[in-house]
């Protein structure tokens, strides 16, 4: 089921709701709260939220100012995605281990030889333990950071080459070669770090796969998906529907930080950032998310194996752990108290539900087991000033009436 229920004023499809065991009520509740809180209080600009049950669109709302003159948001606004770019990249990546062109436990330098004589530390002289795996980048273990983390001073040398900009002109063998001279962390396998490793995975996409990551995200996931609307340049012609980006100040106001009608995401010539530098819709995202709640496949298109989309939201941290046990920096998009990662997603261990968000405040999930989606879309950054990602979980799973969990 595509979701063709009728959607009330308050942005709930009550009759479609209760046929799936939702309680319309409490969506309504969670609806009206999040635009109480947030939208009414001037802390975010605008949202957009879809919940679906089964694939059935329960919940869809549009609300708030796209642009600082106040026109309203569009039904189908374009919004910068960010970090919602690695789970794509991922499942890009697991399409080419299918096909047999790599192994989640080669060598990173069998691909890029640029890493074969990685250092680690602070003074680049000490060899890791062990060579730095595929699945070290899938799963943040690899040993890199993010310039944003602001706790080393390797961190600080990512911020001086500017490496995690989005707009950063360079190549991806240019942003290979700089990456490669700095030291990492600490030895692949050994801790988790929030980190560039997504963007590294894409440039290894691109190189197996012998084209830029716009083609083959076009020709592998978006088209085969009708998913039109998901690019990493912005299209003339659609940009009257990207939203302006907001940034919050320490004063607690915002001011704009990126027009949508003069965006960087227009330029050409940018790196094609694997970890975070789409743009996309929520209707897009939803037919994203759905393809991962069938286990690969989506409208007859198989874009993955069901055992390979179930690895992917599996814990994969070593012996089961979570995320705060082996954590060195900051959690970046996570969001539960106990948070498993797998190949591309953290997972809340205690419900299953797998996840992530991006830096411009957008955030999604999928609940496997109660066969839930949820997508939320705003733009504003930071993303980790208000809890929205978790009052829109909880509000989600309070609205259960029926569990489609088995029983134990």
């Amino acid at each position: 089921m595509t979701g063709s229920a009728e959607i009330s004023e308050g942005g709930v499809a009550i009759d479609a709701a209760r046929a799936h065991g939702m309680d319309p009520d409490a969506l309504r509740a969670l609806v009206d709260g999040l635009d109480r809180n947030y939208l009414a209080t001037g802390r975010l600009p605008h949202m957009q939220l879809l919940i679906s049950r089964e694939e059935e669109v329960l919940v869809h709302v549009t609300r708030g100012r796209a642009r600082e003159s106040g026109a309203a948001l569009r039904e189908d606004s374009l919004f910068r995605i960010a970090s919602m770019t690695k789970p794509l990249t991922s499942v890009a990546f697991m399409m080419l281990v299918e096909r047999g062109l790599v192994a989640l436990d080669d060598p990173v330098s069998l691909v890029l030889p640029e890493f074969a004589h990685l250092k680690v530390g602070q003074r680049n002289r000490s060899k890791p333990a062990r060579p730095m795996r595929m699945i070290d980048l899938l799963t943040h273990m690899s040993g890199l950071t993010y310039g944003l983390q602001h706790r080393t001073p390797i961190d600080a040398r990512y911020r001086k080459l500017g490496l995690d900009e989005f707009q950063q002109a360079r190549s991806s063998n240019e942003f290979i070669a700089a990456l490669a001279a700095l030291p990492l962390e600490f030895s692949p396998g050994t801790a988790w770090n929030y980190s560039l490793s997504t963007d590294v995975l894409g440039v290894i996409v691109e190189r197996l796969a012998g084209m830029d990551l716009q083609s083959l995200f076009r020709a592998w996931i978006c088209d085969p998906l009708a998913m039109p609307d998901t690019w990493f340049e912005l299209p003339d012609d659609r940009v009257e529907r990207m939203p302006d980006a907001w940034r919050l100040r320490g004063d607690g106001t915002l001011h704009v930080a990126d027009l949508g009608v003069r965006s960087g995401f227009r330029r050409k010539g940018r790196f094609l950032s694997g970890g975070g530098g789409l743009i996309s819709t929520t209707a897009d995202y939803h037919r994203f998310t759905r393809m991962l709640l069938r286990g690969g496949e989506l409208d007859g298109v198989r874009v993955l194996q069901p055992a390979t989309v179930a690895a992917m939201h599996a814990n994969q941290l070593p012996g089961g752990a979570d995320i705060a046990a082996l954590a060195v920096g900051d959690f970046g998009e996570a969001t539960a108290t106990v948070t498993g990662f797998g190949l591309g997603f953290a997972m809340d261990l205690a419900t299953s539900q797998y996840y992530w968000g991006g830096i411009f405040s957008t955030f999604f999930f999928v609940d496997p087991i109660e066969r839930l989606i949820g997508i939320f879309m705003t733009q504003m950054v930071p993303s980790n000033i208000y809890p929205v990602r978790e009052q829109l979980r909880a509000g989600v799973n309070r609205s259960i009436l029926r569990s489609l969990a088995p029983p134990v």
